[in-house]
């Protein structure tokens, strides 16, 4: 979930990214899994881990931790 807003004299395109909760996540936020996920190569997530320093991608529905990329509708803002 996202929403454009855009700027006439740069024509450029800036978006809010939305957590599962509709709370607005920003770079270095510390976001909640709120259900067990499944990862491939790697440890399984499992429901209230923590992920912390968050940042954001060019992708308005994922997040990045370390080098895992997070779709935003598994997580909330702690």
């Amino acid at each position: 979930m996202w929403k454009y807003d855009w700027l006439d004299d740069d024509e450029e395109t800036t978006f809010i990214v939305i957590d599962c909760n509709w709370n607005e996540l920003k770079n270095w936020d510390t976001v909640i899994a709120i259900k067990d996920i499944k990862v491939k190569w790697a440890k399984d997530i499992k429901r209230w881990d923590k992920f912390t320093k968050i940042r954001l991608t060019d992708n308005p529905e994922e997040i990045e931790s370390w080098k895992m990329v997070l779709r935003t509708e598994f997580f909330k803002k702690a």
